[in-house]
């Protein structure tokens, strides 16, 4: 997964996540919101209103209580908890 930083300020960060579509996106931003500090998290994927951009920009804005990059850590940790506690579950079931 390449990532390339956008613009990155006090309490903003904006990046760019090359290849990704709607699905990883949208688990990103909900987890985003989940972390505390976290005031709003964006993505946008418009190519026409965006000068021809294809891969998604997130978009990540805090209260100041936390660095925006601290939060994007934070996220990713708990996506991958969630998603490693699903697999643990699934293979128990089967």
């Amino acid at each position: 997964m390449d990532l390339r930083v956008i613009e990155n300020l006090e309490t903003e960060l904006s990046i760019e996540i090359q290849d990704e579509d709607h699905t990883f996106m949208n688990v990103l931003k909900d987890a985003l919101l989940e972390v505390d500090g976290v005031a709003a998290a964006t993505y946008d994927m418009n190519p026409e209103q965006s000068g021809g951009q294809t891969d998604p920009i997130v978009t990540i804005k805090t209260d100041g209580s936390i660095d925006p990059l601290d939060a994007l850590e934070a996220a990713a940790d708990g996506v991958k908890s969630k998603t490693d506690a699903f697999r643990d579950a699934f293979q128990s079931a089967a």
